[in-house]
């Protein structure tokens, strides 16, 4: 009996080491996923290049890879779509393993200049543990889209320093003011200024500050904060966005990454745009954004505005996840120090 029990006590203690062991590994993964990474810049663009075009969330229809197909080809590119593109599970396009598939396949394809997504809606979160990060780092290429992909953009920057670009999906609205930054800053590789239309910027503390750009939406980001597939706070430029959600929500999501120590490592901040968000419904005291912003973001100190054309809205900047920028709260502008792409 004495002996069984010596070995029972010997065999738990051994398995007791070795689950630390494998936490300890599992913590120290996370950690250096968050650690920063040397910044990674991806070629750019030129016209009569070869484009991948992703659904790594929701799925689509024919008729909707028709556009991206049609748009992109008005941009002077060839576009070559993934095998799942057209896929349907339930909501998504196709099954995780197989849209994780389509980007990897993307990344180790040489003909391919860039990633495009087609859509958002849900579910690029899901196959970020199925991307192959040592291939995405060793064949740099824009990955380019919004909403949903923020997830994409974050993760995929986090785990090799890719510098990844929130801005036009396939399915966008490819007008003039979008394409121009697009074409400015992936086909000319200029390090644009990112200035707002007058009269929609509204000043939460003044003043100017520099660190590196990164963000998206709200939703998607603080939906994955925890994980290893964000970024390093300490000296980063934050912008959000967001759209139809009730402006208690935003005021719990910007709780949270209070709570989380994200917020107090920021140099400065930028709510970008928050579209039909509500103020009000049905005559319920509520606050409005405004004050969320004053109640929240002031105390940090660091310069911060509301509003500027990124989200869910026709004009849209291409914005760098990554670069160096200086942004300037009183004018609403966020000047970019060096290029994106090489």
């Amino acid at each position: 009996m004495m002996s069984d029990r010596r070995y029972f006590l010997k065999f738990l203690g051994l398995s007791l080491l070795a689950t630390q062991l494998t936490t300890n590994k599992h913590f120290q993964s996370v950690a250096s996923a968050a650690s920063p990474l040397p910044i990674l810049k991806p070629p750019r663009l030129k016209v009569g290049d070869t484009i991948g075009v992703v659904s790594p969330g929701t799925m689509i229809f024919k008729s909707n890879l028709k556009y991206v197909n049609l748009v992109l080809g008005q941009q002077g590119f060839k576009v070559k779509a993934g095998t799942h593109v057209l896929d349907q599970y339930g909501y998504f396009a196709g099954k995780d393993i197989d849209r994780a598939a389509d980007i990897n396949a993307m990344f180790g394809d040489e003909e391919i200049k860039a990633l495009i997504t087609t859509t958002g809606g849900w579910g690029s979160s899901r196959i970020l543990p199925l991307l192959d990060y040592d291939l995405i780092r060793k064949n740099p290429k824009i990955v380019m889209g919004y909403s949903d992909i923020t997830a994409l953009l974050l993760g995929i920057y986090a785990r090799t320093g890719l510098v990844t670009f929130h801005g036009l999906n396939g399915l966008s609205s490819w007008n003039k003011f979008s394409v121009g930054y697009f074409q400015g800053i992936l086909l000319e590789g200029k390090a644009m200024t990112l200035q707002p239309p007058p009269n929609i910027v509204e000043t939460i503390t003044g003043g100017k500050a520099r660190g590196r750009l990164v963000g998206g939406n709200l939703s998607v980001f603080t939906a994955i904060v925890g994980s290893h597939f964000l970024p390093d706070w300490r000296g980063k430029i934050l912008f959000v966005e967001d759209t139809g959600e009730d402006i208690y929500r935003v005021d719990r999501m910007l709780t949270h990454l209070s709570l989380a120590g994200i917020l107090r490592q920021l140099e400065g901040f930028v709510f970008a745009r928050c579209t039909r968000c509500l103020d009000e419904e049905d005559d319920f005291p509520t606050l409005t954004l405004s004050q969320v912003l004053i109640d929240l973001i002031r105390p940090l100190g660091i310069p911060a505005w509301y509003g500027t054309n990124i989200g869910h809205l026709l004009d849209k900047f291409t914005v760098p996840l990554g670069v160096e920028v200086e942004i300037d709260s009183d004018r609403g502008t966020m000047t970019m120090l060096e290029t994106a792409v090489v």
